[in-house]
């Protein structure tokens, strides 16, 4: 089973995500910053991962930039409230693969789920 890996300080929207994607039929992994994102992509081998930009003690963008550093390919969809094109820009150049803005919605939740699909994992 494709085991997605779901990083965001909010427990809140961690449980939208993680109920939306297993009932699509993902198993999920959490992570509540970057620090303890690193480590779960270590420990567990996502096949992908949900990221939010905004989190205490490591945000998304150094876990884009450490993910790169180490050459780490997984698929990532960013999910943020940030909605402006530099932030955007910035993350698809660190090698995210799709952005989603919060608050997340039904509609945003079935466009997570069919990128990471079209990512064929």
């Amino acid at each position: 089973m494709t085991l997605i890996l779901i990083t965001d300080d909010s427990k809140f929207q961690r449980n939208i995500v993680r109920n939306t994607l297993q009932k699509a039929g993902y198993e999920t992994v959490e992570a509540v910053n970057g620090k303890e994102a690193l480590i779960a992509i270590e420990e567990h081998q996502p096949d992908a991962m949900s990221l939010d930009l905004l989190m205490p003690e490591l945000d998304g963008f150094g876990v884009l930039e450490a993910m790169k550093n180490k050459n780490m390919k997984i698929p990532v969809v960013v999910c943020s409230a940030d909605i402006q094109e530099t932030t955007k820009k910035r993350c698809i150049e660190l090698g995210a693969t799709g952005f989603i803005n919060k608050p997340l919605k039904p509609d945003s939740l079935e466009r997570l789920i069919s990128i990471l699909k079209s990512k064929s994992i």
